[in-house]
C-alpha cells in the first residue's frame, strides 16, 4: 500500500487522503480514499492478486461507478440487463462507467490494479454481491 496525496484522476491531478484498507475477498484488497477538496466521489485503488477475481457485483445505487484501469494483466466483464456482456481486456485504454442494473467483475491473469471511482462517495448498498 502506497499512501498517496495526489492522484491523476480522469486527466486532471486531484488531491487524496487515505482513509483505509480493506479486505474485499480472497487475493483483493482496496486502500480507500477522499478528495478533501471534492465530497461528490471518493476513490478505492483496488489490487487483485494473480489468479484471484473481485466479488460479481450488481451496482443498484449510486450516480457513476467509474473503473479505471492501472496495471497488470486480466480483464474486467460487464454484464448488461439485457444479459449481453462486454469483455474490457487490459490494457483497459478508457474509463468504464457501469451502470446501475449492471454486473461488473475482475479477473486478474497477473497482479492487477485498477481505481475505482464513486459518485457519490461509495455507502452500503450500493452493490449487491452475487453468486457466480
Amino acid at each position: 500500500m502506497k499512501n498517496y496525496t495526489e492522484l491523476l484522476v480522469e486527466d486532471k491531478k486531484q488531491k487524496v487522503k487515505f482513509v483505509e484498507t480493506l479486505k474485499i475477498a480472497e487475493g483483493v484488497e482496496c486502500d480507500v480514499y477522499i478528495f478533501p477538496d471534492d465530497a461528490s466521489k471518493d476513490l478505492a485503488i483496488v489490487r487483485i492478486v494473480k489468479g484471484s477475481k473481485s466479488p460479481r457485483q450488481k451496482v443498484i445505487d449510486g450516480e457513476r461507478t467509474l473503473q479505471i484501469y492501472v496495471s497488470g494483466e486480466g480483464k474486467l466483464v460487464v454484464e448488461k440487463p439485457d444479459e449481453s456482456r462486454k469483455i474490457y481486456q487490459t490494457p483497459v485504454e478508457k474509463t468504464v462507467e457501469v451502470k446501475i442494473g449492471e454486473i461488473m467483475q475482475w479477473f486478474a491473469k497477473s497482479d492487477l490494479v485498477y481505481y475505482e471511482i464513486c459518485y457519490p462517495p461509495y455507502k452500503d448498498g450500493r452493490y449487491i454481491n452475487l453468486p457466480e
